[in-house]
């Protein structure tokens, strides 16, 4: 069932979100050779309890960090630990905020000091990907008008879209219906409407879209070996057009 929002909701949602912005802000600043995902995670933490909120993933089916830090060939939900990211590495930060009983939820990929031109253009893509789908998000469409936006557009420069893990509703619940794909056709799933808040999250590898998960049961990884990259925000449909409530 997908959960319409009041215009309140929305406004503790805009809050929600704002914080999960201004943390991924925070850690693009920090991202540099020689710290580790643990550190980056730790800054994260320490930043949305400093401003009275609670770190989503934290505990949630037994994650056991904030953020999920997902380097290289990485593709979602890698843990944070004492890996030093080095030069020329992309490192995909995922995070969520609860503030006042609402969640908000971004990702970004950030290059780690000087990255191949390879990495900088699919970090791009991926980024792009997402403003592409925006455009779609209007009261009237359909929900695979954005989904259908999104894979167009990364296939156009010969990069794929992961198909095993999609984006999703989000408002109390970080995970809400519908389902937000980033492939298929247009034209089909729900008519978005007014209130309705979704996070939509393109996940776009630069080899083939298989995917496996490594035996910690958690982080996704290319089955091909090749770089991935996330970028991710929180998405109120409103009726005068999508507002992205997770950036600064």
């Amino acid at each position: 069932m997908i959960i319409i929002k009041t215009d309140m909701e929305i406004e503790y949602m805009r809050r929600a979100g704002k914080l999960v912005g201004e943390t991924l802000a925070r850690l693009e600043e920090v991202v540099k050779p020689g710290i580790t995902t643990a550190e980056i995670d730790r800054i994260a933490e320490e930043f949305i309890l400093k401003n009275n909120a609670k770190p989503s993933f934290k505990g949630y089916q037994g994650f056991p960090a904030s953020i999920c830090a997902s380097v290289n060939e990485e593709v979602v939900h890698g843990f944070p630990s004492n890996r030093v990211l080095q030069e020329g590495d992309i490192i995909s930060v995922d995070c969520g905020a609860i503030l006042n009983g609402y969640q908000g939820d971004a990702a970004r990929t950030i290059a780690v000091g000087k990255v191949s031109d390879d990495a900088q253009k699919l970090i791009d893509v991926t980024k792009g990907s997402f403003f592409k789908g925006v455009e779609h998000a209007k009261v009237g469409n359909r929900l695979t008008d954005i989904s259908s936006a999104v894979q167009v557009y990364v296939e156009s420069f010969g990069y794929s879209v992961v198909r095993d893990f999609v984006g999703h509703g989000i408002g109390r619940d970080m995970h809400e219906d519908p389902e937000v794909p980033n492939f298929g056709r247009p034209g089909r799933g729900p008519k978005l409407s007014h209130g309705m808040v979704l996070a939509i999250e393109p996940m776009v590898n630069i080899g083939k879209y298989y995917v496996r998960v490594k035996p910690n049961g958690w982080t996704v990884v290319t089955e091909d070996g090749s770089l991935s990259a996330h970028y991710e925000n929180t998405v109120a449909i409103l009726n005068n057009g999508p507002e992205i409530l997770t950036l600064v």
